[in-house]
């Protein structure tokens, strides 16, 4: 049996959202799940807004997405270990992930991974400022707000969620500009690094593609979305690297 050295990062992914051929964007993720090596890998991190929106009752989860769970759920029963982090769009996930098999955890989360230790999360409201956002998120993850929003029926729930989704800036093609050293999560990466060494904080969020050194000697890496390509991270162990999905397969350093 081959040694398990693989570890997968991929992220804001926003299934669901109508825009760029939505359909052809989860085919496209569907593949990459399906195409990574079952024998191979140890575990897939899915660092949060992999769904545009997501919110699920006790006993009510939003439509479709079946290709998605199939192919998680075959790489699980595979022995690949699988990990969510709750993005700023699909944060209301309770149990079902759970009741899959996929282990859910709050961010920042940091282990070791082969010979390196990581810091990840999604990225969001990380850093000094943002009072606004942070009261937001705040809100968003306070239970009776939570329980709130749950007394309305699916259908009014499902259609004020994909119109809060259709009015953010990735629906509407804005582009952010990462601030480099000023940026509120590289600054808190550099606190953080003061505080404990971690040699990769791994991110998703910005829409971007970030890759900077940090004082201490760690990285700070950010996957870009799935809105015109397929890019991820993968670690075998020794070193991290990033990558891009097509549908012929993994670049050849993969292989």
């Amino acid at each position: 049996m081959a040694e398990r050295t693989l570890t997968f990062f991929a992220s804001d992914v926003h299934l669901g959202l109508d825009v760029k051929d939505k359909d052809r964007r989860e085919a496209r993720f569907v593949s990459f799940l399906n195409a990574i090596p079952k024998d191979r890998t140890e575990s897939l991190f899915l660092l949060g807004d992999i769904w545009d929106f997501w919110y699920e009752y006790r006993d009510v989860v939003p439509r479709g997405y079946v290709r998605v769970f199939a192919a998680l759920t075959a790489l699980m029963d595979a022995g690949v270990k699988v990990y969510f982090f709750p993005g700023n769009h699909d944060i209301w996930c309770y149990s079902y992930f759970a009741s899959l098999g996929i282990t859910v955890f709050e961010q920042p989360y940091s282990c070791r991974i082969g010979t390196k230790t990581f810091c990840l999360g999604h990225g969001d409201g990380l850093g000094p400022g943002m009072h606004m956002y942070k009261l937001m998120r705040w809100t968003f993850h306070e239970r009776f707000f939570q329980r709130l929003f749950s007394t309305l029926h699916p259908r009014i729930a499902f259609s004020l969620g994909n119109s809060w989704s259709k009015s953010s800036r990735l629906a509407k093609s804005l582009e952010y500009h990462f601030r480099g050293k000023d940026e509120p999560l590289y600054k808190w990466v550099v606190s953080e690094e003061a505080k404990a060494h971690a040699d990769y904080y791994i991110f998703g969020h910005f829409h971007t593609s970030v890759d900077m050194e940090v004082p201490g000697g760690a990285r700070l890496m950010i996957l870009k979305d799935w809105m015109d390509s397929s890019p991820y991270f993968f670690f075998d162990g020794e070193a991290l690297r990033s990558a891009t999905y097509t549908s012929g397969g993994y670049v050849p350093n993969i292989e």
